[in-house]
C-alpha cells in the first residue's frame, strides 16, 4: 500500500461475526489496536510494556474515527495498514486501512488520535524525542508532520 510501511496479517474468527455474517463493527477496533502496538513493537521496535513501566512512554486513545467500506467475513485473511500522519506536542494521529489479503480495495479506513500520557500524573505529556525520531527513521517519509 502506497504510503504505509507496515502491516499487520489477522484471521477473522467465528467469535468475531454477528448474525449477518459480517464482522461485528467493535471487532474493527480490536483489529487496530492489535495492529498499532505491533507497528510499535515489531516496526519500531519499542517494548511498550517496558515503557509504560518505566514511566518513559505510554499513550491513550483520545478520537477515532472510522469508514465502514465493505465488510470482512469469517475465515478472510486481512491485513491491517498503519502509518503515523503526524505528531503534535502530545499527540501522533494514525492513519489506517484495513484490506482483505490479495486485495487493494479497503474495508475500513480509520484516523486515530492518540495522547501521550504520564502515568504518575494522569495527565499528557509530550512525545518522547526518542519516540519522535523512532517514527521518522521508520517512515522514511515526508508524511509525518509535526504539527
Amino acid at each position: 500500500m502506497a504510503n504505509y510501511q507496515f502491516s499487520h496479517r489477522l484471521k477473522v474468527r467465528y467469535s468475531e461475526i454477528d448474525g449477518q455474517k459480517i464482522v461485528f463493527n467493535a471487532h474493527y477496533l480490536t483489529y487496530l489496536d492489535v495492529a498499532v502496538a505491533e507497528y510499535f513493537e515489531e516496526g519500531l521496535r519499542l517494548d511498550l510494556a517496558e515503557l509504560a513501566r518505566s514511566g518513559e512512554f505510554d499513550f491513550v486513545l483520545a478520537k477515532t474515527t472510522l469508514e465502514f467500506k465493505s465488510p470482512a467475513r469469517l475465515n478472510d485473511w486481512l491485513n491491517v495498514w498503519c502509518r503515523v500522519a503526524s505528531i503534535g506536542n502530545s499527540s501522533i494521529t494514525m492513519n489506517f486501512k484495513i484490506t482483505r489479503d490479495g486485495e487493494i480495495d479497503p474495508l475500513l479506513l480509520a484516523e486515530i488520535i492518540y495522547v501521550s500520557y504520564d502515568p504518575h500524573t494522569k495527565s499528557s505529556r509530550p512525545v518522547p524525542d526518542f519516540v519522535r525520531e523512532r517514527i521518522g527513521q521508520f517512515e522514511q517519509t515526508e508524511g509525518v508532520k509535526e504539527t
